[in-house]
Order: C-alpha cells, then sequence, then structure tokens
C-alpha cells in the first residue's frame, strides 16, 4: 500500500444538505469498515444546545467563543448507535429537537464555533480510519480527504423523510411544514459567510431520491474499499 495511506486507513468524507441520509449511512458505512463515525453535525448541535441553556444569542461570538473553550465534546460506541457526550453528559436525544436544529444552523454559521470544532475535527480524524459527515468537510475540515461522497435528495424527499423521523419520535409536525423547513435550512446553509454548504470538486456525487439506504451503501463501500486496494 502506499506511504499516502494514513495509520488507521483513509479519511470518508461525506457532506450534504439535511435529510440526504447522511448520519444513517455514515454510521452504517462505519460498521461495515470498522471505522470511527465523527458525527460533526451533532458536535455542532451539542454547542447550540449548551449555548440555548446558556441563553448564548447565536450572534454573540465572544460568549459562543468562551462557551467552546469550556466543552469537551466525545463519541461513545453502544451497541450498533454512538452517544455524544458533552462534558460527560450523555446528550443524544435532547440535541435531536427541531428547535436545536434550527438553532444549529445559525450556531454553525459563526466562526468561533466553526474554528473552535474544526480543531477538535481535525484531531479526532488526522490518522485516518475515520468516516465524517457534515456540510463542509471535503471542502473545508479535511480538503485532503481520500474519498468525498456529496450526498443529496430532493426537498421534498429530505422534508418527507425529517417528516416521518419527528412522527416515529411521537413529535407534532405537518409534511408541508417539515419541508418548508428543510428548504429554509438549505437557504442558510448555503449562504453562510463561513464555510457554506458546496460540493468539492472531487466528491462523488449521489443523488439518493429514489435509491435505498443499502443501494448507496453498497456504492459507498465498494469505493472505499477500491481505494484502499489502489493504496493512492
Amino acid at each position: 500500500m502506499s506511504a499516502t495511506v494514513r495509520a488507521n486507513g483513509v479519511i470518508v468524507a461525506i457532506d450534504g444538505p439535511s435529510g440526504a441520509g447522511k448520519s444513517s449511512l455514515t454510521r452504517l458505512l462505519a460498521q461495515r469498515l470498522g471505522y470511527i463515525h465523527i458525527d460533526t453535525g451533532a458536535m455542532f448541535r451539542a454547542v447550540a444546545l449548551m449555548a440555548k441553556r446558556a441563553g448564548i444569542a447565536c450572534d454573540d461570538d465572544a460568549a459562543l467563543e468562551g462557551l467552546c473553550s469550556t466543552l469537551a465534546i466525545t463519541f461513545c460506541r453502544d451497541g450498533e448507535s454512538c452517544r455524544v457526550l458533552v462534558n460527560g453528559e450523555d446528550v443524544s436525544g435532547a440535541i435531536r429537537s427541531e428547535e436545536i436544529g434550527l438553532f444549529t444552523s445559525c450556531i454553525s454559521a459563526r466562526k468561533p464555533v466553526r474554528d473552535a470544532l474544526l480543531a477538535m475535527q481535525r484531531k479526532m480524524g488526522a490518522a485516518g480510519g475515520v468516516i465524517l459527515e457534515g456540510r463542509d468537510i471535503g471542502t473545508v475540515v479535511f480538503p485532503d480527504a481520500e474519498v468525498k461522497f456529496f450526498l443529496s435528495a430532493t426537498a421534498r424527499e429530505r422534508g418527507r423523510r425529517r417528516f416521518l423521523e419527528l412522527s416515529g419520535r411521537g413529535e407534532e409536525a405537518t409534511l408541508e411544514e417539515t419541508i418548508a423547513k428543510v428548504v429554509s435550512r438549505d437557504r442558510q446553509d448555503e449562504g453562510r459567510e463561513h464555510a457554506p454548504l458546496k460540493k468539492a470538486d472531487d466528491a462523488i456525487s449521489i443523488d439518493s431520491t429514489s435509491l435505498s439506504i443499502e443501494e448507496v451503501l453498497e456504492l459507498m463501500e465498494r469505493t472505499v474499499r477500491q481505494k484502499l486496494q489502489q493504496g493512492e
């Protein structure tokens, strides 16, 4: 294998808009490859949760910088799932509410937050053998990742998936309202000043609108294993 391969394997970057299936696919792909799943979206959600608890406005950069300096965000495997811990507290469920999701879009646009989490993410993944998903992994966090995917689906399909997820958790929502929120989140993510949602030039595009999770997963796994075999 080429000397360009990192100590623990390759870095896999999976980017895309909200509701494209990144989290589920990243978790499943990590299991198949025996890689570590670094859920960057959960990290931003964790900061948003703690900022909300502390009453910090999403545009208060000084307060956000101070908050981030006090946070230790880690991931703990629990069977086939991965728990998110902040300073030892399990916040896996609390960070997934619709309220925190919308607040996260604002929080994630702030430079102090992005800088703090960028340093954490790069440290976690430097040796390879990791899969990271988010909105700027292949363009900002790890532009030198050996394998990059950009996962997408129509706004209606992503809204439908999110609606089913919320309904399954017993949260009140309508399909059209959920689709509208997905569209709004897209606008925020694509228009933000710092690290906007953007496909890396060398990323492989996958439109999952009409594909099953298994079909997308098989394509991703095959691509990564081919890269490992090439040793490039």
